[in-house]
């Protein structure tokens, strides 16, 4: 009689593979729509703006050009108020999906000041979570947060500044080339160990650590706001005294006699 444990065994791991893909939603989750970040939120605002208002100039050059052929031919008759009608439904139509908002290349993520750069790493993050696991989603919305944060940071920072090129490097090469890496994987293969984890498993570690690696870079260049702030501070608690030396020194009345000037009454031994 054959042995037939290693298929038991092969039959027990894909049960085990299933039961977790379940866990996380199934194969067939449909991937979160949306924005990440407010980087790519505007982005694709300023792209509606585009489009409406160039839907609203088509609409009024469909207009003109009804009226003019009615003032010619004294009247466009039913097929013309049809012909009229179906154009501006077919304006609609084009305007509501084009243009989309374009997903930048890679080559593109690394271009322009933070807040681009940011904004376009955003948008090509949205574009792949479709591909992703479920768990490394998350990570993505939890990403495009951590983005936003260091985009703002970013904003005071001179352009030589050393963190500006850490940060180039962190957001335009490693985050893209992981997913990038992750991708050219064949997908009945990403379930399977290797080395002793899956591929979805070792995406899942790399995003999280990249994730924490914005959120370390965001807050070591806060704590020069952070140093300022607390300076200033103590500066004006040393001043004025605190909070409560300004709320008396505010209720005091102002009667009008100057204060004398104590440093230049005599001391005792000058008496």
């Amino acid at each position: 009689m054959a042995d037939s444990t290693p298929q038991s065994d092969r039959i027990l791991q894909e049960a085990r593979q299933s039961l977790i893909r379940q866990q996380e939603g199934g194969t067939h989750r449909a991937a979160p729509r949306g924005s990440i970040g407010r980087g790519s939120a505007e982005l694709k605002r300023k792209n509606l703006i585009r489009r409406m208002k160039g839907l609203g100039a088509t609409l009024l050059a469909i207009m003109a050009a009804v009226i003019a052929t009615g003032i010619i031919i004294d009247g466009i008759g039913f097929a013309g108020v049809m012909l009229a009608a179906a154009a501006v439904v077919a304006a609609v139509l084009f305007f509501l999906f084009v243009p989309r908002t374009r997903v930048p290349r890679r080559t593109e993520l690394k271009q322009g000041n933070p807040a681009q750069m940011v904004a376009r790493t955003q948008l090509w993050l949205e574009a792949q979570r479709a591909a992703l696991p479920p768990a490394a989603q998350a990570i993505i919305a939890q990403l495009g947060a951590r983005l936003d944060a260091l985009a703002g940071q970013m904003a005071h920072v001179a352009p030589d500044h050393p963190a500006m090129a850490e940060v180039r490097e962190l957001v335009g090469e490693y985050i893209p080339e992981t997913i990038d890496n992750y991708r050219k994987i064949p997908q009945h293969l990403r379930a399977e160990e290797y080395a002793g984890k899956t591929a979805d498993a070792r995406l899942v570690e790399s995003l999280e650590r990249l994730s924490g690696e914005v959120d370390r870079v965001t807050r070591r260049l806060a704590e020069g706001a952070l140093d300022d702030l607390a300076i200033k501070s103590r500066y004006l608690e040393y001043r004025y005294g605190g909070a409560a030396a300004l709320e008396d020194a505010s209720a005091m009345p102002d009667t009008g006699v100057p204060l004398p000037d104590f440093s230049a009454m005599p001391t005792g031994k000058e008496r």
